[in-house]
């Protein structure tokens, strides 16, 4: 039992150095600083899905998250960082067509335009795209939309996830020119 024990203990530990070695690393792991306490989020439209999704991802890292619309009692000082939302759009491209002339395929562009900005530094503006292609079929109407609504649901959870990285990102840049 003893022998088992310990062949599986040295097998676990030269998987994890396996994988530790090539760069693995878990989904949703973006190595945010542990200096981000207090983060001041705001968009220009409020309480859309991108909006409550980066709030949400921020706040499962225990960062308290501020919206300053809210009124709420934050000083310049207490914020470690500010990202705000200027615009998320979501465009649908034609790709092909059936031999009827319906639409068979779309590509969907999700463009997002934010800025960040840290304490006594100029905001940065970003902006990027998430795209996937999705298939139309008229003959399925309600499972198309239901999976519509799943790809763009995972879509907005990519763009939040990707601005959290950048955060991470370019805090770090910050802090290491702050320090110099």
């Amino acid at each position: 039992m003893n022998l088992k024990f310990g062949r599986v203990l040295i097998l676990t530990v030269v998987m994890s150095l396996f994988l530790s070695a090539c760069g693995f690393k878990l989904r949703g792991d973006y190595n945010l600083p542990s200096n981000i306490k207090q983060l001041e989020l705001t968009a220009e439209q409020k309480n859309t899905p991108l909006y409550r999704n980066l709030r949400n991802q921020l706040e499962g890292f225990n960062i308290e998250v501020f919206d300053s619309h809210l009124k709420e009692n934050i000083t310049r000082d207490d914020i470690d960082a500010r990202v705000y939302i200027k615009s998320d759009q979501l465009e649908r491209r034609l790709l092909s067509l059936f031999s009827t002339g319906q639409v068979a395929e779309y590509e969907l562009v999700y463009t997002i335009k934010y800025l960040i900005q840290f304490p006594n530094e100029e905001p940065q503006l970003q902006e990027f795209d998430v795209t996937r292609e999705y298939q139309d079929d008229p003959d399925a109407v309600l499972a198309k939309s239901r999976e519509l609504d799943l790809i763009q649901k995972e879509m907005r959870q990519t763009a939040a996830a990707r601005i959290i990285n950048q955060l991470a990102s370019f805090y770090t840049s910050w802090q290491q020119v702050k320090s110099q």
